[in-house]
């Protein structure tokens, strides 16, 4: 059985989430404990299944790719594991979700330039129809949704 997430633990991810380097001296700082009672949160958060990964954000045009496009791809009958591959295994597919509606997954390519999506979609095409579109500029990449979804702003 699992812990409740109280708002120090809130505090905690919301430190993480602003500064992901940060020590746990500085969370602490921020949140009112020490380093060691911030690890020992911070431990049972991993332990709960509630911080699942640190990761790392990077910028794909700092890298060299110039320009993404969201995939929406609606596998042909019994093909569904073939297509599924498929983006697990092309490394320029950078996020994929399964969704519900007309297509089975939404997926996020990087792409250097625009001819690659006939390398990258051709081969899909026989296992599924897709529909793509370019993505011009990104509203909110990597936010998290609010830590107390019981508290609801007010409309």
């Amino acid at each position: 059985m699992t812990k409740a997430v109280d708002e120090i633990d809130r505090e905690i991810i919301a430190a993480l989430d602003r500064d992901g380097r940060a020590t746990l001296a500085d969370i602490g700082r921020q949140v009112g404990l020490s380093a060691p009672a911030t690890k020992e949160r911070l431990r049972r958060l991993q332990d709960d299944g509630v911080i699942t990964s640190f990761d790392v954000r990077v910028d794909t045009r700092r890298l060299g790719y110039t320009l993404e496009a969201i995939v929406r791809l609606k596998p042909r009958a019994h093909h569904l594991p073939i297509v599924e591959r498929m983006i697990v295994e092309e490394p320029r597919f950078i996020a994929c979700d399964r969704v519900t509606g007309d297509d089975c997954f939404v997926a996020r390519l990087a792409l250097v330039d625009v001819s690659e999506l006939d390398e990258i979609l051709l081969p899909l095409h026989e296992h599924a129809e897709t529909n793509t579109s370019i993505v011009k500029s990104s509203l909110l990449t990597g936010r998290l949704p609010e830590l107390d979804p019981s508290i609801r702003p007010d409309c």
